[in-house]
């Protein structure tokens, strides 16, 4: 076994000499999968009290244990903002004050991205004739779960903290099948009905009093490229969506340049790569289909077998 085992780490040691880019040794930590999926969880239950825990929360304890949630998210957000400064400032020194900080700013914005909040579920409520309650959606609904994570990375992504936001809303992406990236610029009032699939590109902005459908793609089109061949970064890649616009399953919608306007509504499975005037409905052509009598196949079939 000793054997075999040296064998092993003796051609995995050859691979990292032999294949860069995917190593990370003699650096600093990054930040930490694991801690960042439990601040998200810990950032939900500050963005809706009482609904995720196992425990009821009673009133009178309300103060406590909100303040021991805030104290435990700054505690390891402090240790992963700390990181992901040094990770983006090149291994340098990083004050953790400034750390600090950036957390305590942050979490003192979420009372705004709480009444934010507030609006997408009234959205989910009045958008799905399925939802019977606040509660209901709160608990069952992944879209909510996704675009609160979204909202609270986005914060982090405006403050220029590297890699966190987007490990926040791909640990959103895991759980939940929606995409959204933390640069993305959404208004109120935002429902994502069924949910599995959506994609919102990083420089998207979408208006108040959105629907989206499972299956959108709001992404980019050709990366345009440097004098070298590499992509040019920190450019507008992805489509604005105006107030009041509905989108169906499976409609992919492409580019910086390309508005969808105001109250329109975009059919399923719809191919879109030009702006779209307000008050526009855009559907693919009616498809005929064929329609075959089954019973009258089976009747033929029993016919044949019988002579």
């Amino acid at each position: 076994m000793d054997r075999e085992v040296n064998e092993i780490v003796s051609e995995l040691l050859g691979s990292y000499q032999e294949v860069g880019g995917i190593n990370r040794i003699d650096c600093s930590n990054l930040p930490s999968k694991p801690a960042i999926g439990s601040v998200c969880e810990d950032l939900l239950r500050l963005a809706f009290p009482g609904f995720l825990d196992t425990e009821a929360i009673a009133s009178e304890e309300l103060e406590k244990e909100t303040a021991l949630r805030v104290s435990k998210v700054i505690t390891a957000l402090d240790k992963e903002v700390a990181r992901s400064l040094r990770f983006g400032a090149g291994e340098e020194d990083v004050n953790g004050n400034r750390a600090h900080e950036m957390v305590c700013s942050f979490l003192r914005q979420l009372p705004g991205i709480r009444r934010l909040l507030r609006t997408d579920v009234e959205a989910a409520y009045d958008g799905d004739p399925a939802a019977r309650s606040f509660d209901e959606i709160i608990l069952a609904y992944p879209c909510l779960e996704a675009i609160a994570i979204q909202r609270m990375a986005r914060i982090l992504y405006k403050e220029g903290v590297p890699l966190i936001p987007r490990m926040m809303t791909e640990w959103a992406h895991a759980k939940t099948g929606i995409d959204i990236h933390p640069g993305a610029k959404i208004g109120s009032h935002f429902f994502i009905d069924h949910g599995t699939g959506v994609v919102v590109g990083e420089t998207c902005e979408i208006g108040h009093h959105v629907k989206l459908y499972h299956g959108v793609t709001l992404g980019a089109r050709s990366f345009p490229k440097d004098e070298e061949g590499n992509p040019i970064k920190g450019i507008k890649r992805h489509p604005n969506v105006e107030d009041w616009v509905t989108i169906y399953p499976g409609a992919t919608i492409l580019g910086g340049e390309t508005t969808i306007g105001a109250r329109s509504t975009i059919g399923a499975s719809a191919f879109i790569m030009k702006s779209i005037e307000p008050d526009s409905l855009v559907a693919l052509p009616e498809v005929t289909h064929d329609i075959k009598d089954k019973s009258a196949h089976r009747r033929n079939s029993g016919e044949k077998k019988g002579s």
